[in-house]
């Protein structure tokens, strides 16, 4: 299970010194950009090949507050993928409690450089491969 870490920066937050709705979604790319590279399938590679994987939707559930200075950590989870798109689950917990403080979720699909759908599973079966056993 891959884990990612985020200390939370001044800027992140509001006078309050809590962090500002928008940022957690920051994460979930920050996240998945991880997740991505560190199966070898990186946002980088994918557009050399020239694939894109624009954000269909995202959502985001707050629970509890985060502040400045703390390390949450997030973790992705694939929901469903079929080749042509890709949802992902996210929790954010701070890592020393382990409270959870927020759950999302981000869809995604696969274009050409036109921007036409792509089945990863024929265009790119190196690709489609690495989200495939999550998923099973």
């Amino acid at each position: 299970m891959m884990v990612y870490e985020h200390k939370v920066q001044y800027y992140e937050t509001d006078q309050m010194r809590v962090v500002h709705h928008s940022n957690y979604i920051r994460w979930f790319e920050e996240c998945r950009i991880a997740m991505m590279e560190e199966q070898g399938f990186g946002y980088e590679k994918m557009e050399e090949k020239g694939i894109i994987c624009p954000v269909l939707s995202v959502s985001c559930q707050y629970h509890l507050m985060t502040k400045f200075g703390e390390v949450v950590k997030i973790i992705p989870q694939i929901e469903k993928f079929n080749g042509l798109r890709l949802i992902l689950s996210y929790e954010v917990r701070e890592r020393e409690t382990n409270e959870l403080r927020c759950t999302g979720e981000s869809s995604h699909c696969f274009l050409d450089g036109r921007g036409k759908p792509l089945n990863l599973k024929k265009a790119a079966p190196e690709f489609y491969r690495v989200f495939m056993p999550a998923s099973v």
